[in-house]
């Protein structure tokens, strides 16, 4: 799984180099299959449940699940990129969101605070595992981090990752009554909190894939996939092993052996 994660990682590091106005997303995705491909691994996402892509393009209102095609990327335009691998029947899943900025003045501040209020949730759940007895504590971290500035979509969730893209447990982004999931050595989850600048309700557009926020706000979302080792957490999706990420939390990483 740690090398399906840095597969993922140079993935989304070549989208984000490519994130410039003029590019479609469908280029994007380009880039991203020859990067997975180039390194021996095969895209998850590419024909899964009938997906046609290699990445989840998410453009503005759309939080989750937008199907890479011809549309034009702008200046100002709120970007979240999702990009899954698979390296010998293992898989890696993370994303990021960007404003693209062609330094052309169309970048609304308000968008840029949502993104970094989307990954500071992210690690804040990331680095809510450690110690902890139950999943919940990922969501309640997540919730905690946002603190109320934003909306939370609750009907998508991270997940249990391994021999498949999706599998047992729900990771919950919000805090809930259900405490979840026991959390034990060798688990390993996708945390991926989708946060909005206005209410958390969602639609699924006629493609019935893309989501986008009910009353056209815009939306960030960030994911990474993360291990519980005896010794504390390993971001395998992170090429320094999430080392800088929970440090802000005061947590440390455990290496892999």
């Amino acid at each position: 799984m740690r090398r399906a994660g840095l597969v993922v990682a140079d993935a989304l590091e070549a989208v984000r180099a490519a994130l410039v106005p003029g590019v479609t997303t469908a280029e994007l995705d380009r880039v991203a299959e020859e990067v997975v491909r180039g390194a021996g691994a095969v895209p998850s996402f590419l024909g899964y449940q009938g997906f046609p892509a290699s990445l989840c393009v998410s453009v503005n209102e759309e939080v989750v699940h937008g199907i890479p095609g011809e549309r034009v990327l702008r200046d100002g335009d709120l970007v979240s990129v999702d990009c899954g691998a698979v390296v010998d029947g293992w898989h890696g899943d993370a994303a990021f969101s960007a404003v693209v900025d062609g330094g052309g003045g169309a970048v609304d501040p308000e968008d840029l605070a949502l993104v970094e209020a989307t990954e500071a949730a992210m690690w804040a759940g990331l680095a809510a595992l450690a110690g902890a007895e139950r999943l919940g504590a990922v969501g309640a971290a997540v919730e905690d981090s946002l603190a109320g500035r934003y909306g939370i979509v609750e009907g998508y969730v991270g997940h249990g990752i391994g021999t498949a893209m999706h599998q047992p447990p729900e990771v919950l982004n919000h805090r809930s009554r259900d405490r979840g999931a026991k959390v034990r050595p060798g688990l390993c989850v996708a945390v991926e909190p989708m946060v909005v600048r206005g209410t958390a309700e969602t639609e699924v557009l006629a493609d019935d894939w893309t989501v986008v926020t009910a009353d056209g706000a815009r939306a960030a979302h960030w994911e990474s996939t993360v291990a519980v080792l005896e010794g504390g957490l390993w971001v395998l999706t992170a090429p320094d092993g999430g080392a800088a990420g929970l440090a802000r939390h005061g947590v440390a990483v455990a290496p892999l052996a």
